[in-house]
């Protein structure tokens, strides 16, 4: 990873839910590149992890299970400095034709989830009156998410979470942030945006000119957990390479 690995984090503690895999499996890389002892979850282990990260079992959806999973964090290292509440997803499914168990399901992932490991954070963080939330979020939260209408939903609902528990628990010196992850290149690239071919012109339709990797979140979430982000507090910022090209811009003639 360029321009990051210089922040130091040596000493802190940190808990990334979801980072088995994907973005949260970068995420956990980089902390523990900078320093920090972080702890991943999931409900199986996997196969392998990086270098510095362990791993603990825990359903997150479930709050005694994500209390848990926090508290036996603090046993084993007496504190809790970092949460990155990454964990999330969604299959694609129908409006029209969802279940209330779907949709229940999303909702339970995406935002229930983080808003119980937040809980579960803060009670450790505030009589430290000190720690840092990054609430890992997506464009699907800030414009029309058609066939992940739920994920969409939960996702914004993450956002409004992270303005006002900034609000309620900056006081306490804790500090909650999201980054808005745009269109990313993960192992499952391939099931959301199609083969090699069809990602790289994805990239291309981008301003820089390329799908983001977890790298890029990575970095982003170094920084929000750094001294250099002390004042940045509620803050939601895109990691998404400029932004998608509005369509009706390849309809214009002329």
């Amino acid at each position: 990873m360029q321009g990051a690995d210089h922040i130091d984090l040596s000493g802190q503690v940190a808990i990334v839910t979801g980072g088995t895999r994907g973005l949260g499996r970068h995420i956990a890389a980089a902390l523990a590149r900078s320093g920090a002892q972080v702890t991943v979850c999931g409900r199986t282990a996997p196969d392998s992890l990086p270098e510095g990260v362990v791993f603990q079992a825990a359903d997150i959806r479930d709050a005694d299970q994500a209390r848990a999973l926090v508290d036996a964090v603090v046993a084993t290292h007496g504190r809790l400095d970092i949460l990155v509440n990454n964990a999330g997803g969604s299959p694609q499914a129908a409006a029209a034709t969802a279940s209330p168990r779907f949709f229940d399901s999303i909702l339970k992932l995406n935002l229930h989830a983080a808003m119980y490991m937040a809980q579960a954070a803060f009670a450790h963080m505030q009589p430290r009156g000190a720690g840092s939330i990054v609430n890992i979020a997506s464009v699907s939260a800030i414009r029309p998410s058609p066939m992940t209408a739920a994920y969409g939903a939960a996702k914004a609902g993450l956002l409004s979470l992270t303005q006002s528990l900034a609000q309620e628990w900056g006081p306490d010196g804790v500090r909650v942030n999201a980054i808005i992850a745009g269109l990313m290149q993960t192992e499952n690239a391939e099931a959301t945006y199609g083969d090699a071919e069809a990602q790289a012109a994805v990239g291309r339709s981008m301003p820089l000119q390329r799908m983001g990797t977890g790298d890029d979140i990575a970095g982003a979430v170094l920084w929000l957990c750094s001294g250099l982000a002390s004042w940045v507090s509620g803050a939601r910022i895109n990691v998404d390479g400029g932004g998608e090209r509005p369509y009706f811009l390849d309809l214009v003639k002329g």
